[in-house]
C-alpha cells in the first residue's frame, strides 16, 4: 500500500505563486508516473502535470509556462510550483501515483488552493 500526502495549498491572490508538495510513502515498488491533478467545484477531475519515472513531464495547456512538476527521487516527493496564479486555478490539488501507464492506482487526499482576484 502507497500513501501520499500533500501540502501547501492556500489562499493568494491572482498573479502570486504557491509550491504543492507530494509524499510519498509504503510499499513504493513500482512507479510509472506520478501526477497533479484538480478539481474545482462542479467539474471533472483534470490533470494538471505529470512526470514519469525517467522524468519526462507533461502539461495541461491551461497551465504551460507557468507551472512546473519535479521529482525528487531521495526524497519520494513531488512538487508542482504554480506561478502566475489565476481565479481559474482554484480547485482542490491532488497527487496520484500510476504504478503502469494507464490509470491511477493511489490518490492522496487534496489539498485546495484558493486565488482570489
Amino acid at each position: 500500500q502507497v500513501q501520499l500526502v500533500e501540502s501547501g495549498g492556500d489562499l493568494v491572490q491572482a498573479g502570486g505563486s504557491l509550491r504543492l508538495s507530494c509524499a510519498a510513502s509504503g510499499s513504493i515498488v513500482s512507479i510509472n508516473s506520478m501526477g497533479w491533478y484538480r478539481q474545482a467545484p462542479g467539474t471533472q477531475r483534470e490533470l494538471v502535470a505529470r512526470i514519469s519515472s525517467g522524468g519526462i513531464t507533461n502539461y495541461a495547456e491551461s497551465v504551460k509556462g507557468r507551472f512546473t512538476i519535479s521529482r525528487d527521487n531521495t526524497k519520494n516527493t513531488m512538487y508542482l510550483q504554480m506561478n502566475s496564479l489565476k481565479p481559474e486555478d482554484t480547485a482542490v490539488y491532488y497527487c496520484a501515483l500510476s504504478k503502469y501507464r494507464f490509470g491511477v492506482d493511489y490518490w492522496g487526499q487534496g489539498t485546495q488552493v484558493t486565488v482570489s482576484t
